[in-house]
């Protein structure tokens, strides 16, 4: 029998202690555009290339991006812009 457990909590890890589970939230793509800066086209050019975090599929066409990778792919072209990188 399969139980389900709450989401959200600490969960324990096998043989490593409690892991803590974040929430993941999942923005569509006018709010992706939004932080970004850039156009629908230029995301879709930059998944092609790698160089964009890819989306999540839904369902049927429907996509999300994971908010904190494109938050990460931001805070990486501030660093690369900064001589950080």
């Amino acid at each position: 029998m399969h139980t389900t457990q709450e989401p959200f909590r600490s969960q324990a890890a096998p043989k490593s202690g409690t892991v803590e589970i974040k929430p993941v939230r999942l923005i569509r793509l006018p709010e992706v555009m939004r932080q970004s800066g850039h156009a629908r086209s230029s995301i879709y050019d930059g998944i092609r290339d790698g160089t964009f975090p890819k989306p999540v599929p839904l369902c049927g066409r429907s996509v999300a991006w994971v908010e904190s990778e494109v938050q990460q792919w931001i805070a990486e072209r501030i660093a690369a812009s900064r001589g950080v990188a």
